[in-house]
């Protein structure tokens, strides 16, 4: 009996100190700005590497030295661009100037995006939740699996003769 009572009575006490737990658990985040005040972040896709610095404008994206429209000229790639603006309500308030290299066009937009998506955060602290939930801020770590020997390909075998 008096086992029960000691239980209960730390899980109440464990109770009482579960708000001051929660507010010391989550820390806080500060804005980090540079001297022009830009933030940077690096986003990353199957094999594309994205340095990304965004700053408050009028919403021009500069890829590699040239503008969105002209490097990713297919629409679904500058709308995986945008996704991140969108769900937190800054279209067309910041100005985004990134480099990017390594893979193909479609990992290089999931990259910027990456990259997009962690220099907000960096310049806004409190669209981290909103960012997060969206699945953002993960990093895609799907990657293509590499070739084996006695294989034509990763998984495919050479056609099977049978004379």
């Amino acid at each position: 009996m008096s086992e029960t009572q000691e239980r209960t009575g730390t899980l109440q006490d464990l109770a009482s100190a579960a708000p001051s737990i929660a507010t010391n658990a989550a820390p806080v985040r500060e804005a980090k700005h540079d001297a022009q005040g830009r933030s940077y972040a690096t986003g990353r896709r199957k094999d594309a590497v994205a340095r990304v610095w965004i700053k408050p404008g009028k919403g021009d994206i500069i890829v590699n030295g040239r503008p969105v429209k002209t490097y990713f000229a297919r629409p679904v790639l500058r709308m995986l661009l945008a996704q991140p603006f969108l769900i937190t309500d800054r279209y067309n308030q910041f100005d985004v100037y990134c480099t990017v290299s390594g893979g193909g066009l479609s990992g290089q937009a999931g990259a910027v995006r990456h990259g997009i998506s962690r220099a907000l955060t960096h310049y806004e602290p409190g669209l981290r939740g909103i960012l997060k939930l969206a699945g953002f801020l993960t990093r895609d770590s799907r990657v293509v699996e590499r070739k084996k020997y006695g294989r034509a390909k990763a998984r495919r075998s050479f056609q099977f003769s049978k004379r």
